[in-house]
């Protein structure tokens, strides 16, 4: 259109192209605002120290509806447990160390798990009153809290010889009703542990690291374990394996593992066995199984690229079930770090089938503020918020784990940063859509499953992959069923006024 002769033709092609034009810029204003729209952060609560300070785990939802998560030791409490709802409303429930030398626990580090009989588990770092313990601060416990806030201790860290000291990560429940979980410390060997405990509290020790020289079967396991659909266990070390490396810390680089639930643990990768510990090391989270079957997770240091406060600035990696690993994504790999740096925690999976993660360093305000990932289960990351992005950083800083509520929106913590300084309980929405959530995940015919969700009053109709299942609707985000005759694996979908919610996984229907 560079040919200005003013021809009436080319003043209607003008005119066509004009409109066009305009048409164009309407439509990105339009996809930009709906872009805005399905993308809003925002900072729910601010802790201000009497009601907790410093978040460091991730949330949980309960069958309630609402958000449950823990505050860790800081120079005002020695932490507690609390319960938020979708719109900000925070209770207390528990403030630990309420007595002397702290018999109920101190300083929880992981997030909570609801078991099937409906109360939430969790750990402390240290306190109890094992007799075994050398600390004075104690080497921790293993709890239970009701969602009114009741607390039992059901397991005290150094009660035996050779027990675990030091649990780091949160419990998962297995398909048996017992709950897992692994200690950084103590054990055998010393480097940490993985255990049993049933949900009344008899523990018993399944494995002790660095059972092996040199620990070549890992060290110091500082993330939750996760139960695969093969029925195994699966989880990381911080350090140990087969790999020696100046670039590592300790020297030992971190490994994934296997372990049946009757103790029998396998190495399945060595980090840092690439030239340059391009493949990462020194993971601290748990992995999370993707519908593809694959296990994904994170490395806090490692990878293609440095220029971090670490040197090196941690990945993104995938590894199957039998040991394969590939790296998808090597931190600061763009310029400034704005796309983060050395992530800490684990990875969820949403439900439009990408994943999702934090770091607690980089983003494009500063580098430690952290930032918000999505990242395909191809490696193709995008960075959705950059904290520290308000006045005093009031949105919050160095963020933790995430997790998607039946809501559709995603929520979180930081440890630091909001309105006081004493960390944040956040949403993103993405604009994702609201589903259900079954506990458990798999069982045979006839065994009741509880369905957790939003907005369920009303309900009409329950199915396991189109087959019609008796229910009934307890509260309007839970509804109690049976897994009905007929059933196979597949999705459960749940017809409301609002429209149907189907599962985020499939339920697997165990013969």
């Amino acid at each position: 259109m560079a040919d200005k002769r003013g021809t009436h033709t080319h003043i209607l092609h003008l005119r066509a192209a004009s409109i066009a034009i305009a048409v164009v810029i309407a439509l990105l204003t339009l996809l930009a605002a709906r872009t805005a729209q399905a993308q809003t952060f925002t900072t729910i609560f601010s802790f201000n120290g009497s009601n907790g300070a410093d978040p460091v785990a991730g949330l949980l939802q309960g069958t309630d509806g609402n958000l449950y998560g823990i505050t860790g030791s800081s120079s005002i409490s020695y932490g507690t447990v609390f319960k938020i709802t979708p719109g900000g409303t925070e209770t207390t429930l528990y403030t630990f160390c309420t007595q002397t030398n702290c018999p109920d626990g101190s300083d929880p580090r992981a997030g909570l798990v609801q078991a099937g009989n409906g109360s939430l588990y969790g750990t402390t770092f240290a306190g109890g009153t094992g007799t075994f313990c050398s600390f004075s601060f104690g080497c921790g416990t293993v709890f239970r809290i009701t969602l009114d806030g009741t607390l039992t201790t059901l397991y005290n860290f150094a009660s035996q010889s050779g027990d675990g000291v030091f649990p780091g990560a949160g419990l998962v429940q297995a398909s048996n009703g017992n709950l897992y979980g692994t200690t950084s410390g103590g054990g055998a060997n010393g480097g940490g542990t993985v255990f049993e405990i049933t949900p009344d509290g008899t523990l018993t020790t399944l494995y002790s690291f660095c059972s092996q020289s040199d620990c070549t079967d890992g060290g110091s396991p500082w993330g939750a374990l996760v139960q695969a659909t093969n029925g195994s266990l699966y989880g990381t070390t911080s350090y140990g394996g087969a790999t020696n490396s100046s670039l590592c810390s300790y020297s030992s680089c971190g490994t994934v593992f296997k372990i049946t639930p009757s103790g029998t643990l396998t190495t399945l990768y060595s980090f840092c066995s690439q030239a340059g510990c391009t493949d990462g090391n020194y993971p601290t989270a748990g992995l999370v199984q993707a519908i593809d079957g694959n296990l994904y997770g994170t490395t806090y240091t490692g990878g293609a690229n440095d220029g971090c406060f670490l040197g090196t600035c941690g990945t993104v990696f995938k590894i199957t079930p039998t040991g394969t690993l590939t790296t998808l994504y090597s931190f600061c790999s763009q310029s400034n770090c704005t796309d983060g740096e050395n992530p800490w925690v684990g990875l969820i999976q949403a439900t439009d089938g990408n994943l999702y993660g934090t770091t607690p360093y980089g983003g494009a305000n500063g580098p430690d503020d952290g930032t918000i990932f999505k990242i395909t289960p191809g490696g193709t990351l995008r960075t959705l918020y950059s904290f520290c992005s308000q006045y005093g950083c009031t949105d919050g800083s160095w963020p933790l784990a995430l997790v998607e509520d039946t809501n559709g929106s995603l929520y979180g913590t930081t440890d630091s940063g909001g309105a006081i300084g004493y960390g944040t309980v956040f949403s993103l929405s993405m604009g994702l859509a609201p589903f259900v959530e079954t506990q458990p995940t798999l069982g045979p015919v006839g065994i009741p499953v509880k369905i957790l969700g939003t907005n369920l009053t009303g309900a009409t109709s329950v199915t396991f992959n189109g087959t019609p299942a008796v229910f009934n609707v307890l509260s309007p985000s839970l509804i109690g069923a049976r897994v009905p005759a007929g059933a196979t694996t597949g999705t459960v979908q749940v017809v409301t006024p609002g429209g149907t919610l189907s599962s985020n996984v499939p339920f697997r229907v165990r013969q």
